[in-house]
């Protein structure tokens, strides 16, 4: 009995063995001819000048982010016979985005992550959609690549001005700060925030006591003398406001906004582009499973995960889960998926994201950040919405003047 119970086990441990054996095998050979997804990221080379030297943006700024989400999706692609991959693209100087956008359909890549300015980011679209590319905007958030230049072919994870603004502006209200003191930068991109600040102002019913105009006079951003200079300075500028509860700031240039904390002639608050800052996502946001994300981050780039990061990620997760979904690389496929009912991506933020339909912006809770811990996440409670509360923030369908083409 004893002699025949130990035959038996040991053809069951073989068994066993030839059995793990076949299907290593098997997931070997399925890994050897998995199918091929290659991504094109385009971006610019230049980082983005900023006046903290603590925020200058490292040079794989966003790159980062998807190739963290390319781990992601390989660790389910090896499952699914497919195989994911990113080509990073840096156009120098004054590179056409037309041209690497078609030497990339030249070389069979039809997915494009594209952190470009507004007009290059349309150009590529354009040139890519005879080549049927789908595009993913990471980058821009330009409201009229929402609406009356928005494009069937690109996809944008990064959020509009208008849903920052919303975002800050909701907070603000539910703060009972309402009566707000504008201070709007002399270049066109601050024009464009000042703009959305004003919507958003009339949106939610908080009111502008004054607007005032900060001129970019050029000259060295930092100087032995600038501490002093800036001390006397900003007191004098903000000095005679009407009464307010917040400063709120419109400076993407990077030329004032983060002088105005503490340096302020009355002791308020300062919001917008210094201060308390609405951003997709944020080195210090730790809720809903984040640390798990940022912690994979840290490890693999020795540095903490930006918004554009986030945004990156979140496209090429994006592009993995319509893969896995549809068992396709098809970019028509990936697009109807999408934007289609059953799409819900999972991002950290506590609420699954989803897409617009009909202007392609991925509807997300915005992040409201002091530097140091995430303050609050918008949208905010009472802010209702009879389909679901992200639209709160940003332009709703029905003020939509998109007419996807």
């Amino acid at each position: 009995m004893i002699r025949r119970k130990a035959t038996s086990d040991r053809c069951a441990s073989l068994i066993r063995l030839l059995l793990a054996g076949t299907f290593l095998f098997a997931w070997m050979s399925a890994s050897t001819d998995a199918a091929e997804i290659n991504i094109g990221y385009l971006r610019r080379a230049e980082p983005k000048s900023t006046l903290s030297l603590i925020e200058v943006p490292a040079a794989n700024d966003g790159v980062a982010g998807a190739r963290l989400a390319i781990d992601d999706n390989n660790t389910t692609g090896r499952f699914l016979d497919q195989q994911f991959s990113l080509e990073d693209i840096r156009l120098e100087g004054g590179a056409d985005a037309v041209a690497a956008t078609m030497a990339l359909a030249e070389r069979g890549v039809s997915l494009v992550i594209v952190d470009l300015p507004a007009d290059a980011l349309l150009k590529a679209a354009d040139a890519g959609a005879a080549r049927k590319l789908l595009f993913f905007n990471v980058g821009a958030i330009d409201d009229r690549l929402r609406e009356e230049d928005c494009r069937a072919n690109v996809i944008h994870t990064a959020p509009t001005r208008s849903m920052l603004a919303d975002a800050l502006a909701q907070y603000l209200v539910w703060k009972q700060w309402r009566r707000w003191l504008l201070v709007v930068g002399s270049h066109a991109e601050d024009k464009l925030y000042g703009d959305a600040l004003r919507r958003s102002v009339k949106r939610f019913g908080a009111r502008i006591v004054q607007e005032k105009v900060f001129e970019d006079t050029g000259g060295a951003r930092r100087t032995d003398s600038g501490v002093v200079q800036i001390q006397r300075q900003l007191p004098v500028f903000t000095q005679g406001a009407p009464a307010y509860d917040v400063l709120v700031a419109a400076d993407e240039s990077e030329v004032f906004a983060a002088y105005l904390p503490y340096r302020t002639w009355d002791p308020r608050p300062v919001a917008g582009s210094a201060g308390l800052v609405p951003t997709s996502w944020d080195g210090a946001h730790d809720q809903w499973g984040a640390v798990q994300l940022q912690d994979r981050f840290m490890r693999k780039f020795s540095r903490r995960m930006t918004a554009r990061d986030m945004q990156a990620w979140t496209a090429a997760r994006m592009i993995g889960e319509s893969a896995s979904r549809t068992r396709s690389a098809d970019p028509k496929a990936m697009l109807d998926f999408l934007t289609g009912p059953d799409f819900a991506l999972a991002a950290f933020k506590g609420q699954r994201l989803t897409l617009r339909d009909w202007n392609l912006q991925l509807r997300q809770p915005i992040l409201l950040s002091d530097g140091r811990t995430i303050v609050s996440v918008s949208p905010q409670e009472g802010f209702l919405h009879q389909v679901s509360e992200l639209d709160t923030l940003g332009i709703d369908r029905p003020e939509s003047r998109c007419r996807l083409k």
